[in-house]
């Protein structure tokens, strides 16, 4: 079962991956939405952790330190960013983490990893407007995505026909559109992370 959700709030997210879990669905991947397969229904908890690792043998270290903590590692790679675990039943504690410090310090490395895909987004999407003017044309006017000559001259079928048939490649072409976008998105999500981080941090006090 695959399902499409989006979330700026991790612990919102935890909540629905634990209400899944606790119904039977167990999550497999993050790819194209979250993918889930079916198991027996367990009184179980999900957390999420975010953080890379330059080596492999340092991701596994992570994931088997986890494992000895009573979590199971679901969802992740070694540069995902994003790790999930599931509480196995055997720890009674509901949070990966020891402290309120450390779960603030989660929302750090999160925003770190936010920051560099906006930043990344933001260079290709500088490079691609100033390489291309027609892009930013095209953004005020969809129809120049559209490159058969004379295409809104036709009428009838001769128009129909090669409309439908060209719109599939207008809309691969429109997709450049969402490198902004994608920027603006992680952008938000950088800021939300933050204001996250320092309310989790004054709590503390």
């Amino acid at each position: 079962m695959r399902k499409f959700k989006f979330f700026s709030d991790c612990d919102k997210e935890e909540t629905w991956l634990s209400e899944m879990l606790q119904k039977g669905y167990e999550l497999e991947s993050i790819y194209f939405g979250y993918k889930f397969h079916l198991i027996k229904k367990e009184n179980a908890s999900v957390r999420i952790d975010y953080r890379t690792f330059k080596k492999n043998e340092d991701f596994i270290d992570y994931c088997n330190m986890f494992e000895d903590s009573g979590w199971k590692h679901l969802v992740g790679s070694s540069q995902s960013g994003a790790q999930y675990f599931k509480n196995n039943g055997e720890n009674k504690e509901d949070n990966i983490f020891s402290d309120s410090i450390s779960k603030a310090e989660k929302y750090i490395r999160l925003s770190n990893i936010q920051m560099t895909f906006a930043t990344v987004l933001f260079m290709l999407s500088s490079a691609v407007i100033s390489s291309n003017y027609d892009i930013v044309k095209s953004l005020l006017n969809p129809k120049l995505l559209y490159l058969t000559p004379g295409l809104w001259e036709r009428t009838g079928t001769a128009f129909w026909g090669r409309f439908l048939f060209e719109t599939p490649f207008a809309i691969m072409r429109s997709f450049i559109y969402l490198l902004p976008l994608a920027m603006v998105i992680y952008i938000f999500l950088l800021i939300k992370s933050r204001m996250l981080y320092k309310k989790q941090k004054k709590s503390n006090y």
